[in-house]
């Protein structure tokens, strides 16, 4: 299994910046990507960004030039750097990691605990 740890978030004005860390523990051999969701109140959780093991970065068309993710693989951590952070930013941010089915882990998406980001205008 894998267990996911993140941190950072907070209340901020509009405008301001954010950077949200995450370390992942376990079985992190067996990971494949990391990234981050989202999820605002009423709202599908979403995809804002990850990384692929081969360094393949994907991420929602609403936050590209404002945020940008870094993976530091030896370390298990992935980071998200949120700049420009808009009103409708505001939502629980949640790491991820995906697991290659083959180590039969019981499943292949882990979550952290979610950290919440509050944008005011």
């Amino acid at each position: 299994q894998v267990q996911l740890v993140g941190s950072g978030g907070g209340l901020v004005q509009a405008g301001a910046s954010l950077r949200l860390s995450c370390a992942a523990t376990g079985d992190t051999a067996c990971i494949s990507a990391m990234g981050w969701y989202r999820q605002a109140p009423g709202k599908e959780r979403e995809l804002v960004a990850e990384v692929a093991n081969g360094g393949r970065t994907s991420s929602a068309e609403s936050v590209k030039g404002r945020f940008a993710i870094s993976r530091d693989n030896a370390r298990n951590t992935v980071s998200l750097q949120m700049n420009s952070l808009k009103v409708e930013d505001t939502a629980v941010y949640y790491c991820h990691a995906r697991t290659e089915r083959a180590c039969h882990l019981g499943g292949i998406d882990w979550w952290g605990q979610g950290t919440q980001v509050t944008v005011s205008s």
